[in-house]
C-alpha cells in the first residue's frame, strides 16, 4: 500500500448512522476486491490513515503473504493513543515497522495492523546527551544521526534492517552489539491507549529475547480497570519510543565504520533478493549458517523460496514465493539440521496469520 493523504475511518465496535454508515457500507463493499487496499474516511479525532484488505506483501521484506483486514498508520504518537482508545479490546492487533523479521501467512491477518514506519519517526538529541528515537525510525537512520552528532557506539544499527520498535522487541543486534545495551528507558503503550515509561529492569532480556518480568506483569494485571476490560490481553504493550545512550566520539570515524559495516553486509548477504535477514537464531557456541551449510542445504528450494547460496541463514524469494513456500522451507531446514546434527534451530522470524483457505473472506 502506498500511503496517501486520504484519511481512513475506524468503524468497528461503534454504532454508526447517517454518513458514517454509508462510509462503512462503501468500504466493506470495496474491500471484497482481492489484493486491493481500500481507504476509508475517518471520524473527527483521528488524523491517520486506515485501509482495509491491505496486501502484506507490500509491507514485509519477503514480499510475500496475504492481506491484513485493516491497517492503520497513525499521524503521530498522540494519534496512535486516540486510535487505541477506540479499538475493541478483543481486536487482534499487530505492530509492524519495515516488516523485515516477519512472515504473514497466505490467508492473511484478521484484525488491525499498526504501521509504525513513516509514522513514529521522531529522532532528536536530548539535553542530557541521550538520543530519543521513536519506534518507526530505521536502524540505518539512527546510526547516521548518532554519527552526525559525534556519538560512538550506534554504528551497528546500520546493519539491522528494521526499525527501533522491532529492535527493542527482540533485542536485535549484530557485529557484537545488541540494542538493549544502549537503552536508558523506553516508552510503551497498552491496548487502552495508556502510555508507560519502563527501563531494562522491567524486562527479562537475552539473546533475541525481551519479555516483561512476571512482577511487572502481575502489577499490570492487578489494575482493576485493565483486568476487567482486557481479559487475556492484559500485558500487551507496544514499544513506541526509546532513549539511547552512546559515548562521545569522532563522527567522521563513526561514519567510516558505518560505511564498512554496510560494505560487509553487501558482500556477505543476498540483498539483491527479497529476504527477512537471519531466519534462525545462532545456537549456543555455534552459527546457524554453518550448520545449514554443513547439512548441504544451500540452494535448497521449495516453490519460489530458496536457501541462499550466498548466506545459508537467509531464505530468499526468487520471484514468486508464497508465504507457505517460505514457511515449508523453514520447517524442512529445521528438520534436516536436527536429523543430521541433533540441533533444533530456533526460528528468529515471527510467523503470523491464517493459512491459505482459512483467511479473510
Amino acid at each position: 500500500m502506498t500511503v496517501s493523504k486520504d484519511r481512513g475511518q475506524r468503524t468497528e465496535g461503534r454504532a454508526l448512522s447517517g454518513p458514517d454508515a454509508l462510509f462503512l457500507k462503501d468500504c466493506r463493499a470495496a474491500a471484497t476486491k482481492p489484493l486491493s487496499s481500500v481507504l476509508c474516511p475517518l471520524p473527527s479525532g483521528l488524523r491517520g490513515t486506515l485501509s482495509r484488505n491491505v496486501p502484506m506483501s507490500r509491507h514485509t521484506s519477503w514480499r510475500a503473504g496475504g492481506a491484513a483486514e485493516r491497517m492503520y498508520q497513525p499521524a503521530d504518537l498522540d494519534d496512535l493513543l486516540v486510535f487505541l482508545r477506540g479499538l475493541p479490546v478483543d481486536e487482534p492487533l499487530y505492530a509492524v515497522g519495515l516488516g523485515s523479521n516477519l512472515l504473514v501467512r497466505d490467508g492473511g491477518l484478521r484484525g488491525t495492523v499498526l504501521l509504525l514506519h513513516g509514522a513514529l519517526n521522531g529522532l532528536r538529541l536530548e539535553a542530557d546527551g541521550s538520543v530519543y528515537a521513536e519506534a518507526g525510525v530505521p536502524g540505518a537512520k539512527l546510526a547516521r544521526f548518532a554519527a552526525l552528532h559525534n556519538l560512538h557506539g550506534a554504528e551497528f544499527f546500520a546493519g539491522i534492517p528494521g526499525t527501533v520498535g522491532g529492535m527493542l522487541a527482540m533485542n536485535a543486534g549484530c557485529y557484537g552489539s545488541e540494542t538493549w545495551e544502549k537503552v536508558v528507558r523506553v516508552q510503551t503503550v497498552n491496548r487502552l491507549g495508556e502510555a508507560q515509561m519502563r527501563t531494562a529492569a522491567d524486562y527479562e532480556i537475552g539473546y533475541r529475547h525481551v519479555v516483561m518480568t512476571r512482577d511487572v506483569g502481575a502489577r499490570f494485571i492487578g489494575r482493576k480497570n485493565i483486568a476487567q476490560q482486557v481479559a487475556p490481553l492484559q500485558s500487551d504493550e507496544i514499544f513506541v519510543a526509546s532513549w539511547l545512550k552512546f559515548e562521545a566520539g569522532d563522527g567522521a570515524l563513526a561514519r567510516q565504520e558505518i560505511k564498512g559495516l554496510l560494505g560487509k553486509r553487501i558482500a556477505s548477504q543476498p540483498l539483491n533478493l527479497p529476504n527477512a535477514g537471519s531466519v534462525f537464531r545462532n545456537p549456543p557456541g555455534d552459527h546457524a549458517a554453518r550448520l545449514i551449510q554443513q547439512c548441504g542445504l544451500k540452494g535448497k528450494q521449495i516453490g519460489g523460496a530458496q536457501v541462499s547460496e550466498k548466506h545459508a541463514n537467509f531464505i530468499v524469494n526468487t520471484g514468486e514465493a508464497s508465504a507457505s513456500d517460505i514457511e515449508n522451507l523453514i520447517g524442512e531446514v529445521q528438520a534436516a539440521v536436527e536429523q543430521q546434527t541433533g540441533v533444533r534451530l530456533q526460528c528468529e522470524v515471527r510467523i503470523i496469520g491464517e493459512a491459505r483457505g482459512q483467511g479473510l473472506p
